[in-house]
């Protein structure tokens, strides 16, 4: 399921107590060792607070760049021609630069997966739920990747009469699209009701990913039309649908209700890390060692189990073992390469308690730095507790990551060749970019457990139920 929240397993133990007494009998069970003592309480919290601050700087951004994208959208609505399009498709891509470095603080209860520290009711489901239920949205055709079992839709709660598809929201006008029907949205079993968030906006600004001539998709067709051209990459849905077609105004109301929508659940999100939050002030306080292993676990969850479950697993090898064009995380729009890049990046920004900002010209270089972060980072706390050799390690890990990712991002922006030919079976091999960020995202995640043990932490910052792929072995089907 690409867009649940894991509830991680954050209960990490404090230091064992040793008696002070006698040497015990041989019969008697040896006690458990003691942690080594690295826990520096004033030095954790300032982890805490620069880990808090990069999240809140991050969110504003995504905030701010989802109103852009909603004022571009009005802007297309009131003067449909295909510059205001392009720019409208240009937005969604800036909104995303910010956001995909977010996805770090997923799997620990934060704003993100939770409105309390405790229950799992967040709003990432809203937010960047998926795949998409693009069939119960609007028109799709199916054949090749984009079969019944991908865009069938089994249960919804829409209010759109069977059979999904060819009936749909859009062609239903009978069904007001407003709040609360996109509140409907990733509740079914079988995933295929998605309707709100990036995706909704994204599937209704390009379309589904098609080759030029709108017949079924097949690997031989699937190229950028112009190498480089960011808007020729993915979907090409025509003007017509925002002009002539009879369901025209319905689409421009549904993507005005979804960045409504998206903006709102970003502010709702944003708000938790404010100074004087509950969750922010939850987060930042320590009383004592037990509770500094807690917060830096969940820290370290957020890290491990997106690196390994999620990026790895979920959004990069199920789509990569199976060539499964629908299982992109962008896929209409084919900026699946940012979107892997940049959840890399919110890894890294966490461990070094640096965040450089965004990308707002789409050049691949962050030059939106009003909200830059620069901080007392993890790689600063294991060099003053002396744990040296584990922070060399976790840069070398980090550096491998970002070598095989920006090789991804390389290959799509300046090579022409999205994750989409990636995935091929003609290019499934080991020296696929996609192959060697999944092997260095494992191990990564492998360096990130350790750092756990280290600090004495217990419980598991790599979620095994994270994903159903042996990221050991980039090409082995992930079961269910």
């Amino acid at each position: 399921m690409k867009f649940k929240s894991y509830l991680p397993l954050l209960i990490a133990a404090g230091a064992m107590q040793l008696t002070a007494c006698g040497g015990s009998s041989s019969s008697d069970p040896e006690p458990d060792p003691e942690p080594v003592s690295v826990i520096d309480i004033a030095k954790v919290q300032d982890v805490l607070a620069t880990n808090a601050d990069i999240a809140l700087a991050a969110y504003e951004d995504s905030v701010d760049t989802a109103v852009l994208l909603q004022t571009a959208l009005a802007t297309f609505e009131a003067d449909p021609t295909q510059d205001n399009l392009d720019a409208a498709k240009i937005a969604w891509l800036v909104s995303r630069e910010p956001y995909g470095q977010t996805e770090v603080y997923r799997f620990r209860l934060s704003p993100i997966d939770s409105s309390d520290y405790s229950s799992e009711d967040g709003l990432e489901g809203d937010i960047n739920a998926w795949p998409l239920g693009e069939a119960l949205i609007d028109y799709v055709t199916t054949g090749s990747d984009f079969g019944d079992d991908q865009v069938g839709v089994t249960d919804h709660s829409t209010g759109v009469e069977a059979p999904v598809p060819t009936n749909n929201i859009i062609n239903s006008i009978a069904i007001a699209i407003d709040a609360d029907l996109l509140a409907n949205t990733a509740t079914a079993d079988d995933e295929h009701d998605v309707i709100a968030g990036y995706h909704a906006i994204e599937f209704l600004l390009w379309g589904q990913d098609l080759n030029l001539d709108t017949s079924a998709d097949t690997e031989a067709s699937r190229e950028m039309s112009t190498t480089g051209n960011i808007l020729n990459s993915g979907g090409h849905r025509p003007l017509t649908d925002f002009t002539t077609d009879d369901f025209a105004d319905r689409r421009h109301t549904y993507l005005e209700v979804a960045a409504a929508k998206l903006v709102a659940d970003l502010e709702e999100v944003r708000d938790g890390w404010m100074a004087g939050a509950n969750y922010r002030t939850a987060f930042v306080a320590v009383a004592d060692e037990a509770e500094a292993r807690v917060k830096l676990a969940e820290m370290l969850t957020g890290m491990g189990t997106l690196s390994e479950g999620e990026l790895a697993g979920e959004r990069m090898q199920i789509a990569f073992s199976s060539n499964s064009q629908e299982d992109e995380h962008s896929c209409f729009s084919d900026n699946t390469h940012r979107d892997i890049y940049l959840n890399a990046e919110g890894v890294s920004n966490s461990f070094y308690g640096e965040y450089a900002g965004y990308d707002s010209t789409l050049d691949g270089q962050d030059d939106a730095v009003t909200r830059a972060v620069s901080g007392y980072g993890l790689d600063d706390y294991l060099t003053d507790v002396e744990l040296t050799a584990r922070m060399s390690e976790m840069t070398a890990a980090l550096d491998a990551t970002e070598t095989d990712t920006l090789a991804i991002d390389n290959s799509a922006r300046v090579d022409g060749v999205p994750v989409d030919n990636l995935i091929m079976d003609v290019n499934r091999n080991s020296d696929n970019p996609m192959y060697a960020a999944i092997i260095s995202l494992n191990a990564q995640s492998g360096v990130i457990a350790n750092i756990a043990t280290d600090l004495g932490i217990t419980s598991s910052v790599v979620d095994d139920d994270g994903s159903a792929c042996d990221t050991t072995d980039p090409t082995t089907t992930c079961d269910g």
